[in-house]
């Protein structure tokens, strides 16, 4: 039995009363503590793309669009997105990186891809997830499905490839360069641009982290106006000859990445250039013809208001893949360093430094920058914005690397606008070199600027809707019609 309260009935009373009012107090709280964390999953959920809140809007809380982690690199999908579809030509070590990019890029799915070793191909769509392989990159090209094509064959190629890309109104990414000769680049450039189809060509270190801080400091004026730009590119070891023999030469196959990042940081087109070359390492190469016969090279370039770059390049470097830049300005000095496998060191009475060598493959090196370039190009299909490498990039790297051939070769300075005057073109889709040419065409009068050989590509068409009759215009008195 209970015992018998002491308490007089009406003080039992009263506090029956107010143990009643907090129990009321508590179930009110529990019900609004239950609805808040409703409210709040809700939230949480819509936040991470999970529900639909839609309907969220009688309850006074701020509805959020549905989305995706950043870290899957996907956009936010609206019914109006566009799905891109898209062909990759080679499944080599270039190929397979890009390959693996699309597959994690927003709004872009890989349909087919193409290797004349048709088992690389069948192994690419097998590991990515691909419905289609075959050895005929023209089975890619004329696809119905596909709306751009991503170029990773052999140099020789890519010219060829371009032309038959932009005859089948498809868009298109090219590795470097765009062709071996200037009169086909120009060529092949033109024929994307009177197609109407975007042409993005691939010089990735401009998406590189590295670079690209460096690049923000100078846009932001962190480091004052620019006086001095400087660049080094050493490989951890020397190709075998037969890679070197029939490539180039130094300069095309080697200093044209470093060469395109002194414009990308200058910001202007340069004026000329210095070069040497000298051999150091392999001997059997002396041998080759023209720059071929260098490992080791340097150049001076001139930019507007007294800007001069430097680059340095050599074929071997013994501790590893050195690849750095440096820009003084009026106000300061900002410089990059190698990238490293790890931020490990090691500190010990003989040596104090990193514990391992830089990265020693320029896959390894720039494998991020290559994601990242693969991505904005499809973001620009998806958006249909402009690319952010155009095909006259690719061009001006080309009469760059041509200029400081030259360079070495007549020991003396080059413009950069006697390579441009070298080209005639008959056609914007039909062109020569004067140099290769026994006759001088009549009436034609030679340009000394790059941009001028081209057709305004499509998105500086949509952007002014003017510059294709200018181009026009310029073009009858270039050719002297």
């Amino acid at each position: 039995a209970h015992p018998r309260s002491s308490l007089h009935p009406s003080c039992q009373r009263e506090s029956l009363l107010q143990l009643n009012q907090k129990l009321d107090e508590c179930r009110v709280s529990h019900i609004y503590f239950l609805e808040i964390m409703r409210v709040l999953c809700l939230v949480v959920a819509a936040a991470v793309g999970v529900v639909d809140v839609s309907g969220f809007a009688n309850l006074g809380v701020p509805t959020l669009s549905a989305r995706r982690s950043v870290l899957s690199m996907a956009a936010e999908s609206t019914d109006t997105t566009r799905n891109i579809k898209v062909g990759v030509i080679g499944c080599g070590r270039i190929g397979i990186v890009h390959l693996g990019a699309i597959t994690k890029a927003p709004n872009v799915t890989p349909v087919i891809v193409s290797n004349p070793t048709i088992s690389k191909a069948e192994k690419a769509a097998a590991d990515f997830g691909v419905p289609r392989f075959t050895a005929d990159a023209m089975d890619v090209i004329t696809d119905p499905e596909v709306d751009a094509v991503w170029i990773c064959s052999p140099s020789q190629f890519h010219a060829d490839q371009i032309k038959a890309c932009a005859a089948n109104g498809k868009h298109i990414f090219c590795e470097k360069p765009i062709a071996t000769d200037l009169a086909e680049t120009v060529e092949a450039i033109n024929a994307c641009n009177a197609a109407g189809v975007k042409l993005m060509i691939g010089l990735q270190r401009r998406f590189d982290q590295n670079f690209l801080r460096v690049k923000d400091a100078i846009l932001t004026k962190e480091v004052g106006t620019p006086i001095m730009i400087k660049l080094c590119s050493r490989d951890p070891s020397p190709p075998p000859f037969e890679y070197v023999k029939g490539g180039g030469g130094i300069f095309n196959d080697m200093a044209v990445h470093d060469l395109d990042m002194t414009r990308f940081l200058a910001g202007s087109d340069p004026i000329d250039i210095l070069s040497i070359g000298s051999c150091h390492i392999d001997k059997s190469i002396e041998v080759l013809p023209g720059s071929e016969k260098y490992d080791t090279a340097c150049c001076i370039v001139r930019y507007p208001n007294g800007v001069q770059a430097m680059v340095d390049v050599c074929r071997q470097s013994s501790y590893g893949y050195d690849q750095r830049a440096e820009v003084l300005g009026t106000e300061g000095m900002i410089a990059t360093d190698n990238v490293y496998p790890n931020t490990a060191k090691i500190f010990k009475n003989q040596f104090t430094g990193n514990a391992d060598m830089p990265y020693d493959f320029f896959l390894s090196r720039y494998n991020e920058a290559y994601v990242t370039e693969t991505v904005a190009f499809c973001q620009s299909l998806v958006n249909d914005t402009p690319v952010p490498c155009t095909g006259e990039d690719g061009l001006v790297a080309l009469i760059m690397s041509i200029a400081a051939d030259k360079s070495a070769a007549e020991n003396r300075w080059v413009k950069f606008s006697e390579i441009v005057a070298d080209v005639y073109c008959s056609s914007p889709t039909e062109c020569a070199l004067l140099s290769q040419s026994e006759v001088f065409p009549e009436n034609f009068k030679p340009s000394e600027d790059a941009s001028s050989l081209l057709i305004p590509d499509v998105d500086t068409q949509k952007s002014e809707p003017n510059s294709l009759e200018k181009f026009k215009d310029a073009f009858k008195d270039f050719v002297g019609a």
